[in-house]
């Protein structure tokens, strides 16, 4: 899944594979999407780049956590390791709002301490990154290519009670925005520790939308309380 290739379409499958698959996933919800469902339990190897050990990771060290899990398709590519860096150069920041965040790719741990040790960009590293070699966190979490043995550029956002509240999930050639993510995190944070509903584009100190104790004064007239401007400022 080298990312000069650009986007590939994935394989189209039989009919007869189509029909075996939803007879597994006949009692599975039909949305594919992980937002508003618990952390999928997982246990994996990982590499600690901070201290230069390996180490377990597993679901339940994220219990009671702000939790950020960041799935990329493979060590030595070119998009991947600019997206683990921008995630370390705010790394003081994630730890200041109390978010874990575990980078997870299928490749073996000393592919990660490997990888960690030659790429430039990637000096001061302080990321655990998670090494899904069964490729079963992958799956869980619904971005695995299986044709490819690859994960998608999956990252999802789960509070404290291990409920994923966000996820983008895209392909390979572009990378994430991570002030963006940070933003919709402080977002979600504000929105979980007050009840209020926060307008598109929200940033600490802008206006939120107080449904907690207006929904019926603000239903049908938002417009109301708040402008385009106030939004797009």
């Amino acid at each position: 899944m080298a990312c000069v290739n650009g986007v590939k379409p994935l394989k189209k499958k039989k009919n007869k594979e189509i029909v075996v698959e939803n007879l597994k996933t006949e009692e599975k919800s039909m949305s594919a999407t992980m937002v508003r469902q618990l952390m999928p339990e997982f246990e994996m190897e990982a590499y600690d780049a901070k201290t230069g050990h390996y180490k377990t990771v597993k679901s339940e060290d994220y219990k009671d956590k702000w939790t950020v899990v960041c799935f990329y398709p493979a060590d030595f590519t070119f998009v991947c390791p600019t997206e683990i860096a921008a995630m370390n150069a705010h790394y003081d920041e994630f730890q200041e709002l109390g978010v874990e965040l575990l980078p997870v790719s299928v490749d073996s741990k000393f592919s990660h301490k490997r990888f960690v040790e030659t790429e430039p960009i990637l000096k001061g590293l302080q990321l655990t990154i998670g090494a899904d070699t069964t490729q079963e966190v992958s799956h869980a979490f619904g971005v695995l290519i299986e044709e490819e043995g690859v994960a998608l550029r999956g990252r999802f956002l789960f509070n404290p009670d291990g409920v994923c509240v966000a996820q983008e999930v895209q392909a390979d050639s572009v990378g994430r925005n991570v002030i963006e993510f940070i933003r919709q995190i402080k977002a979600w944070q504000h929105a979980s520790k007050t009840g209020e509903v926060c307008p598109a584009g929200w940033r600490p100190g802008k206006k939120t939308l107080p449904v907690n104790t207006d929904v019926e004064k603000m239903t049908g007239k938002v417009g109301d309380y708040i402008t385009l401007e106030e939004i797009l400022s």
